[in-house]
């Protein structure tokens, strides 16, 4: 069945399991992804959201992520990346509530960025980011411990993808580390490098929470070797890694992962070739490393939009990530062939998680005189969390 996105018809594969079970905790593909994207919602809902959105006027300001759905992104005033939706919301300090369509980690950051009178709302607080999940603020404390046992943590500099909880953020801000987004991950792994004798030299990066990233930004950006990156497994003693292990390592990786784009292989890669002569292949930096080798493009997501948007009339496309992008970007490109890189269905279940009912239902809270949903984010974990994204910011080019 063809993957062709203009008459888009879902791949089909039997049956797919739900978001989390039965995965192999062991395997780098990533959890099984739940099949088809949920049905549209009530179109009554459309005009409930807009009447209460009208009500609220400039006092509410919605940003959406590019991996939701289309029914809730209509309604919002901005559409981003997450770190790019922390900063508009930032720049708009006369909104009282900021109603952020994303996970929550993403939410968690419009509430560090913002001021003290602004409120945050996650329209479903089980809209979390089983990336972000894999690194918990007990585990990378235990990890930190270990580096320190086995001798080497004076000579590390943690680096935290924007992907990732607040509380591992300010953990990166206590020790003297940074925070980068998938567009600016080799400006930050360079900075962090330069803190410990450079990229040259001996002294290594803990990288949380995707490995991928990682992975791909030492070896494909800066030009280390593959063996010079070990992955730090939370769930083993000293994360299954050796002191001379940990001596000789450069780059020390978090074991985890973002359960949509660990799905997509180079034998995707090589059947769209064959199925499609001419097709150029564009992933995002969080596929894993067979995938960025065997891709025409790599990038983040505002990437792989702008060069969709510059490519010539005709050009055919495989996109390396989320499906409700892919499928926006199909529609919005019908001068071209886009197609979804991977066979079978993989949308983010938890982005998804926002629909149209819950964000009717923080709306018209809002208009009730009711905040749901409130994200807070701890006084402390704040600070030292904006200590590590102002680090970021100061990074030569951002």
């Amino acid at each position: 069945m063809s993957t062709l996105l203009h008459d888009f018809t879902e791949p089909q594969q039997s049956p797919l399991l739900l978001l989390g079970q039965n995965r192999d905790l062991d395997s780098e593909r990533g959890v099984e992804c739940t099949g088809e994207l949920p049905a549209p919602s009530d179109p009554n809902l459309v005009e409930r959201a807009r009447a209460a959105k009208e009500a609220l006027g400039d006092r509410v300001f919605v940003l959406g992520h590019h991996y939701q759905r289309d029914e809730v992104v209509q309604f919002a005033d901005v559409l981003g990346d997450s770190f790019k939706l922390a900063r508009e919301a930032a720049a708009r300090p006369d909104a009282e509530y900021v109603i952020f369509c994303g996970v929550h980690f993403m939410a968690e950051s419009a509430d560090i960025l913002t001021s003290d009178s602004q409120q945050v709302v996650l329209p479903d607080l089980a809209a979390g980011c089983s990336m972000a999940d894999m690194a918990a603020i007990d585990q990378v404390e235990d990890a930190w411990e270990s580096l320190e046992d086995a001798g080497v943590a004076d000579s590390v500099v943690p680096v935290t993808y924007m992907n990732s909880s607040a509380a591992i953020k300010a953990f990166t801000g206590r020790h003297g580390g940074t925070v980068c987004t998938s567009s600016n991950a080799e400006v930050a792994l360079r900075w962090a490098f330069d803190q410990v004798g450079g990229v040259d030299g001996t002294g290594k990066v803990l990288f949380l929470p995707d490995q991928h990233l990682g992975r791909n930004t030492a070896v494909e950006k800066l030009g280390l070797g593959l063996d010079d990156c070990v992955i730090f497994d939370p769930r083993k003693p000293q994360g299954g890694l050796t002191d001379a292990e940990l001596a000789d390592a450069r780059v020390i990786l978090w074991r985890g992962h973002c359960s949509v784009h660990g799905r997509f292989s180079a034998k995707n890669v090589a059947d769209i070739r064959a199925a499609v002569p001419g097709v150029q292949v564009i992933a995002h930096p969080e596929c894993r490393n067979e995938v960025i080798r065997a891709a025409d493009h790599v990038g983040s997501t505002e990437h792989i939009i702008q060069t969709l948007d510059a490519a010539e009339p005709g050009s055919a496309w495989a996109i390396g990530t989320e499906l409700n992008l892919v499928r926006r970007l199909a529609a919005a490109h019908p001068d071209k062939q886009v197609h979804y890189l991977d066979s079978t269905v993989c949308f983010c279940s938890t982005m998804n998680r926002i629909d149209l009912p819950h964000l009717v239902w923080a709306l018209e809270s809002l208009v009730a005189g009711r905040v749901v949903n409130r994200i807070v984010v701890d006084e402390d974990d704040a600070h030292w969390a904006r200590v590590a994204l102002d680090q970021m910011l100061a990074l030569p080019g951002i």
